[in-house]
């Protein structure tokens, strides 16, 4: 009795501890961290060495400290850009899906609308910033709209895509077991669409900020974009390197929330069970 209370309780076989697992995500990490460690110590220490000017480049440690002193007005800037990314990312899902899936399902809105949806994508979306700028003012709308521009076409391609390329066999087994048009859909095209789908939510999620960005560029009183222009303009290059680095952690984390929206969704893909 003594010696079954000793012993240790064996975790059940092909189900690690989280501590083991979060061990071994770190040490499939480290290269990836060690890495970006002497990326930035290369870089604060080779400002002396090649006695580079501030002006040019400034030392990381001079990113932070100038940054700290003005981390309100960049943790409300990012706040902004962030609103116009959501806002109009969210929007493109939402109209970009459904209408991807009735162009996959309509040969009439494959013929019209699908040519002249890929002529459209070609176009830098950036190009009608001034436009609408000109437009609508300076306000939260035109960045808006730019970022849905940006973020519409590349998901309802891949959509397109998504819904109109089943595999025959998926194909073969939906007119074998006799379901109803929408059970089938439901079982089984919407979880066949939805890995060609992320594709097109990752792809424009990359570039939802950028769209943001550039159009608060062109014209606007507040945003990250408004803020990096600013202080170069200003001869501060410290202030515009965290102006981008707070740019760039805003799309990763937006990023990050599409990658963890993909785990919870489509679990069984190869592509979420690989990592």
């Amino acid at each position: 009795m003594a010696m079954a209370l000793s012993d240790p309780i064996d975790e059940p076989a092909g189900r690690p501890s989280r501590t083991r697992k979060l061990l071994r995500r770190i040490a499939h990490s480290w290269l990836f961290i060690a890495f970006f460690a002497g990326f930035f110590l290369f870089w604060q220490y080779s400002i002396d060495w090649f006695s580079i000017p501030a002006y040019i480049l400034p030392k990381p440690s001079e990113i932070i400290i100038k940054s700290s002193a003005d981390l309100h007005r960049l943790i409300y800037y990012t706040y902004v850009t962030g609103l116009e990314t959501i806002i109009g990312y969210a929007v493109a899902i939402v109209l970009a899906v459904p209408l991807g899936l009735a162009i996959a399902f309509s040969s009439i809105l494959r013929r019209t609308i699908y040519p002249f949806f890929v002529s459209i994508e070609m176009v830098p979306k950036i190009a009608f910033a001034p436009l609408f700028i000109s437009w609508l003012g300076f306000g939260l709308l035109p960045k808006v709209i730019i970022v849905f521009l940006v973020c519409f076409f590349p998901i309802v391609l891949n959509a397109i895509l998504a819904f109109g390329s089943l595999p025959e066999e998926l194909t073969r087994f939906i007119d074998a077991s006799g379901a109803s048009p929408v059970r089938a859909f439901l079982k089984v095209r919407w979880p066949a669409a939805m890995p060609q789908c992320f594709v097109g939510f990752k792809y424009a999620g990359i570039n939802a900020t950028v769209g943001a960005a550039i159009a608060e560029f062109i014209g606007s009183d507040q945003g990250l974009g408004f803020y990096i222009q600013i202080v170069t303009g200003n001869m501060q290059p410290d202030l515009a390197f965290a102006g981008i680095f707070f740019l760039t952690a805003l799309k990763l984390a937006l990023f990050g929330c599409v990658t963890l929206a993909e785990r919870l969704l489509i679990p069984w893909h190869i592509s979420v069970r690989r990592h």
